[in-house]
């Protein structure tokens, strides 16, 4: 796997793997926002990797999604420099023909088994999950590899 990063200008890079290119760039003024923040493109990979197990375990199950979403939310440590997470919430909302409790295994299963993105930021950092089906809560839990 790689991943090859070239300036743009300012604080603005791009980012490719493969065929596929991302902006990512810094706040203003040192920037010009032009593109995500790096701790953000890594909550966003987290954010995806996670979905994308999660939906392949329903297809899997045979449930109908409507709507699926991945919220994450972390929390930067304060005081002194390097600024690290110190913990994540990710929220799952699920609508659709889904089973709450294959939606909750589904997820428990990408956030202990599958999920290689969660697996290595939950070393640093706890990560703590909550999946909503159809407007109800279905569980929470925690990653553990």
């Amino acid at each position: 796997m790689k991943v090859s990063l070239s300036w743009v200008e300012k604080m603005q890079f791009r980012a490719t793997a493969g065929n596929h290119t991302v902006s990512v760039d810094a706040k203003r003024p040192i920037g010009d926002d032009q593109g995500i923040l790096p701790k953000e493109l890594l909550l966003a990979s987290m954010a995806s990797c996670t979905a994308m197990d999660v939906a392949a375990l329903l297809r899997k199950h045979k449930q109908v999604l409507k709507e699926f979403t991945v919220a994450v939310d972390a929390t930067p440590s304060e005081g002194k420099h390097p600024k690290v997470f110190t913990q994540a919430n990710i929220t799952f909302e699920i609508s659709g023909d889904v089973d709450p409790t294959i939606a909750l295994d589904s997820v428990r299963a990408s956030q202990t088994v599958f999920c290689g993105v969660s697996a290595m930021l939950s070393r640093a950092f706890p990560i703590h999950y909550e999946v909503i089906v159809n407007g109800a809560p279905a569980g929470t839990g925690q990653a553990e590899f």
